[in-house]
């Protein structure tokens, strides 16, 4: 995405304002109606009365509405646009002192924050517009084709939503209410709003153990329960110990306010997800990282323990302090691994977030192009589906986004050049942490009851 100049600025009585630079960088003087130049103290005069109706324009306008849109500066330096989403009275200051909540609206809803006046260019607000008003102009002057594509492309993340159900999810969910958690030896900034129990409505930090993720609000309250707390690792059976990376499997039924409280951590990092109370009828699969101290959660996911559409993961999420470090594929390598195991295919249960969307069209396509080079392209789509566990239009997506494929006399035919395979594996990458089969002690669920 596209980012702005940071326009250069003055103080000006504690806001920040663009500074006036003229064209080519020659001042050029006040002049009177006649072009005769003004003398020193009528400019000075003049300077005094447009700074005066530039305080009182930017008075009038304070505080700014929820929906005004202006131009703020973020964490680089540089000015963004966003939309002012609500706004909050501060405790000490005059009637017009609020801080903002805004939605950066080039970037990802993870990046909503509460910033302050001084950081707002208010020569750039823009006039605020019912858009309720502004939704049903627009949609007359639109074909239905041309708004259902408009309504795909703004629906990221939450395509089983209506538009009624979208905007009451987002009016619901639109401020974060958990600033920061500390989790173990980090101390991580939240995402996504997560509907905690109102008791926790004032607090925008907590305090989680990391072994049975039991939540505070206060520092001294963690030490306290640490002290007493007899979990070194998720509350279940380890199932996978490959060196220092452990999975451990957590029955929901029989570990219902872990699986509770994972959701709730969860929830702070996906928006997509729907925040199920009703844990039983799920497993949940937790990666640890081990050490001396004990396990430590690096991210897990969860599978329903019965499902009608062939779902192997329901949710999954790579903490912040660990992505980037190929756990996400890992996980996914994970649950269809354990899919081979239960003689099935499998796919993960939809809408994906964005992340995850990201790490399993790596994933498949990694996957299907090393068999593709081994095979020298000549394998159909089912042999690929029973070699990997994958869904046949998983396999089918995949390969017509990476145009490795034809349909001729009625049915999809893999055009495998070696060269072009050579090219989408380069453009891949590595392929992250692998699954040491071998290490993997797994009983499925039906085998289990």
């Amino acid at each position: 995405m596209g980012s702005l100049e940071t326009p250069t600025t003055t103080e000006t009585n504690g806001s920040a304002t663009p500074a006036v630079t003229s064209n080519g960088g020659d001042h050029k003087p006040p002049v009177t109606a006649n072009g005769a130049p003004l003398s020193s103290t009528d400019s000075r005069m003049v300077m005094a009365q447009e700074s005066e109706a530039t305080r009182k324009r930017r008075a009038s306008m304070l505080p700014l509405e929820v929906g005004t849109r202006v131009m703020c500066r973020w964490r680089d330096g540089k000015y963004h646009p966003v939309k002012v989403i609500e706004r909050r009275k501060m405790h000490f200051g005059g009637p017009n002192d609020y801080e903002y909540y805004v939605h950066y609206t080039e970037f990802n809803r993870r990046l909503d924050e509460w910033v302050k006046l001084e950081q707002l260019d208010l020569d750039s607000v823009e006039t605020v517009v019912d858009e309720k008003v502004e939704d049903k102009v627009t949609s007359l002057k639109m074909t239905r084709h041309q708004k259902r594509k408009i309504d795909e492309t703004h629906v990221e993340g939450h395509e089983e939503l209506d538009a009624a159900s979208l905007r009451e999810h987002e009016e619901f969910t639109k401020v974060k209410n958990i600033a920061t958690i500390e989790l173990g030896r980090y101390e991580i900034e939240t995402w996504y709003f997560s509907p905690f129990p109102p008791e926790y409505n004032d607090c925008l930090k907590l305090y989680f153990c990391e072994f049975c993720l039991n939540f505070m609000k206060r520092k001294e309250q963690l030490q306290r329960h640490m002290r007493k707390c007899d979990l070194k690792h998720p509350p279940g059976d380890e199932i996978y110990r490959s060196g220092t990376l452990s999975m451990f499997e957590v029955d929901g039924k029989k570990n219902k306010v872990y699986g509770q409280n994972l959701c709730y951590l969860a929830k702070l990092f996906l928006d997509h997800k729907t925040l199920y109370y009703d844990v039983d009828l799920f497993l949940f699969y937790v990666l640890c990282e081990c050490d001396d101290r004990g396990c430590h959660m690096v991210g897990y996911f969860s599978k329903e323990k019965h499902s009608e559409e062939s779902y192997n993961l329901a949710c999954i999420l790579t903490l912040p302090p660990y992505q980037r470090k190929g756990y996400g594929k890992f996980l996914i390598a994970f649950s269809y691994e354990l899919s081979k195991k239960e003689g099935k295919v499998g796919t993960p249960e939809r809408p994906l977030s964005d992340l995850g969307l990201l790490s399993y069209r790596g994933y498949w396509t990694r996957v299907l192009l090393d068999i593709l080079k081994k095979h020298k392209g000549n394998i159909s789509i089912k042999e690929l589906s029973d070699m990997t566990a994958i869904k046949a239009e998983d396999i089918l997506t995949t390969l017509q986004s990476l145009e490795l494929i034809q349909y001729r006399k009625g049915q999809h035919v893999i055009c495998a050049d070696p060269k072009v395979l050579d090219r989408h594996l380069k453009a891949a990458g590595r392929g992250g942490l692998e699954v040491d089969v071998s290490k993997l002690i797994w009983t499925p669920y039906k085998e289990q009851g």
